[in-house]
């Protein structure tokens, strides 16, 4: 059988030999061919590439993305899209491709499309027609189709795994480097960031993105608050029909009190199925799949719903996760900004969101090509500020990620009232009246595909 690039992937590439190709590739293509990296006139600290001062054992890098999922990926794809190379570190020993579904919604494909992986994954995963909300006693609540309250919409649940792989793909297999932990980071005078790794590594890089996720060291290290617990948990998996999965091409939702679920179909054979429910705090982190199989069962073992025991026992042990829910509000001139010189953040490690818009990957991606096409534009111009196009990326999407992330945590208390009146007046009044074409506003995103 061919060796796959995603094989390739996984093997660990020496940094020796990363900062062979790195220098070969972007010293040519860039350093001697572009002004920008000296210094011009009206520049902000511009990029310096001086090696001659370079530290005994550490590594030189342009541009360097902690983080290799989805955010971190996407990033290094749109980059290289826009003839811009960069080095991706990943802590794992390879790619995490653990974990279940995300749903991605017509934003996010407007990305996917720009950046040309869309119509491999189309063709993988069910478009969702429609919708069906239930109660706990199974009484149907709203019932619609998609196309009905917005024909331009489009929703796929896509499985994490190959959404990652699909974008590693795209690069070579030199450009992320695994095993490859964050441990500290550093400002230098040159405006140059070292980075520590774990492993002893050191790297200073004129360049840093980080898409090191909701526990980001780099967000703690910019001054972001610690991520706030919403008040609530959630069990995620992916059931696996190896002979076809038997469900209509709809979202399925069920709304108890402080305790809520639902499945939708991923593919022809898998399905992607959620219970998330009220608790009093985050912790403690159970991994034993054997036990989140069972403790997911007992929260619905008096529903009538009959399908949702099926899929967590048809789930593979390593799509079945339960992890607490948690949000960071970016208030505007409160909040430290998105970036700290030629240091920026995107997605999760910027602004963590809970799941109840289905948002969380979507805005990632749309970070991603935004970041990309702002940092492509400095380099390739004849008087650039890296830290000029990062904080024009912050003052853009700011006003997009502040009001989604307040909506997003508001719908999370909407859906987890315990109160049985309150609970019986958002069934039998709100959810059937509400109208639901302006709920889907947010997924209007434009993006044109990337061009060098």
């Amino acid at each position: 059988m061919a060796t796959t690039r995603s094989s390739l992937l996984r093997l660990k590439t020496p940094l020796s030999r990363l900062s062979s190709l790195y220098n070969i590739s972007l010293g040519r293509s860039f350093l001697q061919n572009n002004s920008w990296f000296q210094a011009q006139p009206g520049s902000t600290k511009p990029i310096s590439t001086s090696s001659s001062k370079t530290e005994a054992g550490v590594q030189k890098e342009d541009i360097v993305i902690v983080g290799g999922g989805v955010a971190g990926l996407a990033t290094a794809v749109s980059l290289r899209r826009l003839g811009i190379k960069s080095l991706v570190l990943e802590q794992a020993e390879s790619l995490r491709i653990g974990g279940s579904s995300l749903g991605l919604s017509k934003n996010a494909w407007q990305v996917l499309d720009a950046i040309g992986v869309a119509d491999s994954l189309r063709s993988q995963f069910l478009e969702i027609q429609g919708l069906v909300i239930k109660s706990e006693d199974g009484r149907v609540l709203r019932s619609f189709n998609l196309r009905d309250e917005d024909p331009t919409q489009e929703i796929r649940s896509v499985e994490r795994r190959i959404l990652v792989e699909t974008l590693a793909n795209e690069l070579p297999s030199e450009a992320v480097q695994f095993s490859s932990k964050l441990a500290k980071i550093e400002s230098r005078e040159n405006g140059e960031t070292l980075l520590e790794l774990t492993n002893g590594t050191r790297l200073h890089a004129k360049i840093v993105i980080g898409c090191d996720g909701i526990g980001s060291p780099i967000a703690k290290w910019m001054g972001f608050s610690v991520p706030k617990y919403a008040g609530y948990r959630a069990f995620r998996g992916l059931g696996y029909y190896p002979d076809g999965q038997p469900f209509a091409q709809r979202v399925n939702y069920i709304y108890g009190r402080g305790l809520r679920a639902g499945y939708v179909p991923a593919s022809p054979t898998k399905v992607y199925w959620f219970i998330i429910y009220n608790s009093p705090s985050a912790g403690p982190k159970v991994t034993d799949p054997v036990v989140l199989k069972k403790q997911a069962k007992e929260l619905i073992n008096d529903w009538p719903e009959d399908q949702l025991p099926k899929l967590i026992d048809t789930s593979p042990d390593e799509t079945i996760s339960e992890t607490p829910i948690v949000d960071r509000w970016l208030w505007p001139h409160i909040s430290p900004p998105a970036s700290r010189g030629n240091v920026v953040l995107i997605g999760d490690a910027w602004h963590p969101m809970t799941p109840n818009l289905g948002q969380g990957a979507c805005i990632a991606l749309e970070d991603a090509v935004t970041l990309a096409r702002k940092l492509a534009g400095a380099i390739k111009s004849g008087h650039p500020s890296i830290e000029g196009a990062f904080r024009a990326f912050g003052e853009e999407r700011l006003p997009r990620i502040f009001p989604l992330t307040i909506r997003a945590n508001l719908m999370g208390s909407f859906l987890h009232w315990d109160n049985s009146f309150v609970c019986s007046f958002r069934n039998n009044v709100l959810l059937p009246k509400a109208k639901l074409g302006p709920m889907f506003a947010h997924t209007n995103f434009e993006c044109e595909p990337l061009r060098e």
